[in-house]
């Protein structure tokens, strides 16, 4: 345990909070996790409606653009700055600029206005998303922690099938503006909840606040990020705005490794990435699995509804062969791992799942059944399940509690850094696929377009065109069952030590090997 971390000499040990007190306190931080994912996926089904009303379609990629920069930008600073003022004062923060920017964003009247808000949205969104995890860290040890992973599994499953649906809803029977103002009241909910439950202490650092490092990371991201928005859409892939957006993200990274070197209190401590092989090792499965369930969440539903020809508007129904088995597997996996304290198995066996499900996913064609496709969907989520969360509860055990806010930035941003990657390569794959089968009157590669123009055409066009859609969906699920089985020999890397208790220290993983060969004492 650090100097910082420990309690002083002679007081009491801390009293450990009640696992109802936790659940308690964890709905607060759950709901806010809700409103920031409800939200990433919520705007698509209302852009029609947005764009009726305020025009500017040639900005409509913006909308999103905006939002995921913004968050995918100001994760790590959240982070660190949780860490040096207080993770619950940094997350109430973060909920109260989300809820202004939904605020606002409901109030835009041009597509200008609803784009900057948006940023302001996301920016709140990087903060929640930083936080969560920190908050759940600091109020359940990683012993513990596999009791309320089924929780997080949940609010996740409920944000990504939720979201379509809650669009649909909300902007036929109320308006576009609702899909956003609708967070006003749960936003506010969740501030009077968790400052009433969260029962954190109060600490502030005194420490400079390295702004070249936070200038030089967020330059970095938001060069990667729109590198991936862009590539195989709005520029081609060895287009000088994509390869100077590459270098512009590989000059940061070098530049912002230097810098960390030499700070006194740096953005992301490198000592979380060096300490133990097993944070490096758990990034590296959490950027996975971001590329795995970005990519099914948007593809999947495109095959169904174009291929298969399922209703448009049960585009969320369509997840749940995926989601369910999220959910169940984050809860069996969680309560396996508090009972026993062992978990290097699921980070394995989950890659294994995601592997086989995505090869079989790949071998869908025009005559592949529902059924089938299905089961497939169902195998993929088991392994989602097994390996998500276990993973985010490695990364953090594998880091003091004074880097906890740094560490889960940095796993939250791998995340969405994984996504962004995995649908830029997919939409170019697919895109590729679809080059010169779009109906007429739509755009070249468009994933969904209007039964009308599809029912159009003569039969021969129509079956080149879905035969064109199951291949480039092949070529996605083959790249992404691929990048899981690199992803499974990271997890055979995985090294088990000890879960911390409550209050515990970092585990050594060379001195635990010793201890565990060496016989009892007498």
């Amino acid at each position: 345990m650090s100097v910082s971390d420990a309690p002083p000499s002679g007081s009491p040990a801390p009293p450990e909070t009640t696992p109802r007190n936790v659940r308690l306190a964890l709905l607060g931080v759950l709901l806010a996790m809700l409103l920031s994912m409800l939200d990433s996926t919520i705007v698509g089904t209302a852009m029609p409606t947005v764009v009726g009303d305020l025009g500017g379609l040639e900005h409509i990629s913006w909308v999103v653009t905006a939002y995921t920069l913004a968050t995918a930008a100001s994760t790590p600073v959240w982070g660190k700055f949780g860490d040096l003022y207080g993770r619950k004062h940094m997350y109430l923060i973060a909920v109260v600029v989300f809820v202004l920017g939904s605020a606002l964003t409901g109030a835009a009247h041009s597509m200008t206005q609803l784009i900057a808000f948006r940023a302001l949205q996301g920016l709140g969104a990087g903060g929640i998303g930083a936080g969560a995890f920190a908050l759940i860290a600091s109020l359940a040890p990683p012993r513990e922690r596999g009791r309320y992973q089924g929780m997080t599994a949940s609010i996740m499953a409920i944000g990504t099938i939720g979201g379509p649906l809650l669009g649909g809803f909300v902007t036929g029977h109320l308006g576009w503006r609702w899909a956003f103002f609708i967070n006003l009241p749960l936003g506010i909910l969740t501030l009077v909840w968790c400052q009433l439950m969260l029962r954190l202490p109060a600490t502030r650092a005194k420490a400079r606040i390295d702004w070249p490092g936070i200038t030089m990371m967020t330059t970095t991201v938001c060069a990667l990020t729109l590198a991936a928005t862009w590539a195989g859409s709005t520029y081609p892939w060895t287009s000088w705005q994509i390869l100077g957006l590459f270098a512009l993200a590989a000059a940061g990274v070098a530049a912002f490794v230097g810098r960390q070197r030499r700070a006194a209190e740096p953005l992301m401590p490198l000592r979380i990435f060096t300490g133990h092989r097993n944070f490096a090792l758990a990034s590296s499965l959490i950027l996975v699995g971001g590329v795995v369930m970005f990519g099914c969440s948007l593809y999947l539903p495109l095959y169904q509804q174009t291929v298969q020809g399922v209703s448009a508007s049960r585009s969320g129904l369509l997840l749940l062969p995926l989601m369910i088995p999220v959910v169940i597997m984050s809860q069996v996996g969680g309560k396996v791992m508090s009972a026993t304290g062992r978990y290097k198995i699921f980070p394995i066996v989950g890659t294994v799942c995601m592997a086989v499900g995505l090869f079989l996913l790949a071998t869908m064609d025009t005559t592949t059944s529902r059924t089938a496709t299905g089961c497939f969907m169902a195998l993929v989520g088991t392994g989602m399940g097994c390996q998500m969360q276990m993973v985010t509860t490695i990364a953090q055990n594998s880091v003091e509690m004074r880097d906890m806010g740094a560490a889960s930035a940095s796993v939250t941003l791998f995340r969405t850094i994984g996504g962004s990657l995995g649908v830029a390569v997919f939409g170019s794959l697919f895109t590729s696929a679809v080059q010169g089968h779009a109906p007429a009157g739509a755009k070249t590669g468009e994933a969904r377009p209007d039964p009308a123009a599809l029912a159009r055409l003569p039969q021969s066009a129509r079956d080149g065109y879905l035969h064109a859609v199951a291949t480039g969906t092949q070529q996605i699920f083959l790249t992404a069952a691929v990048v899981c089985t690199v992803a499974f020999v990271a997890a055979l890397c995985v090294q088990e030590v000890p879960l911390r208790g409550r209050s515990g220290p970092v585990a050594q993983p060379h001195k635990a090997e010793e201890e565990a060969a060496s016989p009892a004492a007498p």
